[in-house]
């Protein structure tokens, strides 16, 4: 049996490769494109779109890019449990005012968990977690999600959009359709690449 001073330069360098490919591999991945807007044609596996900021963009789908419609639901069914999305604006006393909210469907559950700036709006949040509780408010509801980190409690008014994903197909791509897409790859060559596409359906624009 080898002796244990034998075997640890070994472990050093083993663990230190281990490292190296690591890096690499995290170096190696490439920067994402949130990217809202609508689409302007499609050709192919190319979509032409118009972002929300005006400008002109292509982006390549994957051959085995995932197709969800982005549809209208209502705030009865946020409930005790459910994984959602909060696009919200914070308030002075720390509690978040919801913009947009979408519920998640249960085999997306815990996807993006965690509080992060987003951009929506100036200083817009969001907040992807659990609710762990829900009661009617004098502003509208009010909801405490927890997340892996914490937790937040948000308003949510009345008026705000409550959407969630539904697992659809290339026919809700069209010209016309609002869109977002959370993550394009942005290649080496510049080039845009998407695997998952999210579209408004029945001229719905994406609210988060």
């Amino acid at each position: 049996m080898p002796k244990l001073t034998n075997l640890l330069p070994r472990l050093v360098v083993a663990a230190f490769a281990a490292f190296i490919l690591a890096s690499t591999a995290t170096a190696q991945q490439p920067p994402s494109v949130r990217i809202r807007g609508t689409i302007e044609s499609v050709d192919g596996k190319t979509l032409d779109i118009k972002t929300r900021e005006g400008n002109d963009v292509k982006v390549n789908m994957t051959d085995n890019v995932a197709v969800f419609a982005v549809v209208k639901t209502s705030l009865s069914e946020i409930k005790e449990g459910s994984y959602i999305g909060v696009t919200g604006m914070p308030e002075p006393d720390g509690t978040q005012r919801a913009i947009a909210v979408h519920i998640f469907p249960e085999n997306q559950r815990g996807a993006a968990e965690g509080f992060r700036p987003w951009d929506a709006r100036a200083n817009s949040t969001m907040t992807n977690a659990t609710v762990t509780q829900t009661v009617q408010g004098t502003e509208g509801q009010n909801i405490l999600v927890k997340y892996k980190d914490g937790e937040k409690k948000v308003v949510v008014p009345p008026d705000t959009p409550i959407v969630t994903f539904v697992a659809s197909d290339k026919s809700e791509i069209k010209p016309g359709a609002k869109l977002i897409i959370f993550g394009a790859a942005k290649k080496e060559d510049g080039s845009l690449e998407a695997n998952r596409v999210n579209v408004g359906r029945d001229g719905i624009t994406p609210p988060m």
